[in-house]
């Protein structure tokens, strides 16, 4: 169970560092944008992200 988080951890930081490597301005554009947003929007694209993550999770898992 360990192993298993430690690399679904790996695999979010991987995955993450991907936008800033390819395209550093427009990760910071994108940031930014963030940023600017208020608290509830930026709480709901943060609930459909988890939301889309767990349908993925349990699409894959049968």
């Amino acid at each position: 169970m360990t192993q298993d988080l430690i690399t679904a951890l790996a695999l979010m930081l991987v995955l993450e560092g991907i936008l800033p490597f390819i395209t550093p301005r427009g990760a910071r554009q994108t940031w930014f944008a963030l940023s600017r947003m208020d608290d509830r929007r930026v709480r709901i694209i943060g609930l459909a992200s988890m939301l889309g993550g767990l349908i993925l999770l349990n699409l894959i898992q049968g």
